[in-house]
């Protein structure tokens, strides 16, 4: 019984105040010499930030205009991450999406990078639209188990250590 309370309570809770997450993954590439970077956000979360940032609406998944929302996605996502390997700062590529019920997953790739001794990101992704947002970053290097930041509003840059 205490169970199902501890469950409803928390359900209840998460109703009136909800979360607002994004995930990102990179691996360095060995052999492209390459940063690859997957990032999973809620669509409707990064609507509303594109929408106020553009000044218009957004409409991730009807898109009107398929190749204006994809320029607007790219150029979203090229201005709100950053990312230093060794403490040079790279030139990011983003090639593409894919949407996964309620989030879709965000795909770019780096320029040429050393190999990593120290991977720093700076994720500013929907941290001006939603209060509490927190954006995990995950990067793995050489083993199964990532190396992981906490990025949210007044620590938006994070840095990991190989």
């Amino acid at each position: 019984m205490q169970h199902a309370y501890i469950f409803i309570l928390s359900a209840w809770m998460s109703l009136l105040h909800p979360f607002f997450i994004s995930l990102t993954e990179m691996r360095y590439n060995p052999a492209s010499q390459k940063m690859e970077i997957a990032q999973k956000i809620f669509w409707d979360d990064l609507e509303v930030a594109m929408g106020n940032e553009l000044k218009e609406k957004v409409d991730f998944l009807n898109p009107k205009d398929k190749a204006k929302l994809e320029n607007q996605i790219k150029t979203y996502l090229l201005k709100h991450n950053q990312i230093w390997v060794n403490g040079k700062l790279l030139t990011l590529n983003y090639l593409g999406h894919e949407v996964e019920e309620d989030a879709a997953w965000f795909y770019l790739e780096s320029s040429q990078a050393e190999t990593p001794k120290t991977v720093e990101m700076k994720n500013t992704v929907l941290l001006e639209d939603f209060d509490g947002q927190q954006n995990i970053v995950h990067v793995y290097f050489q083993s199964k188990s990532p190396r992981s930041m906490l990025l949210g509003k007044g620590e938006e840059k994070g840095k990991v250590e190989f």
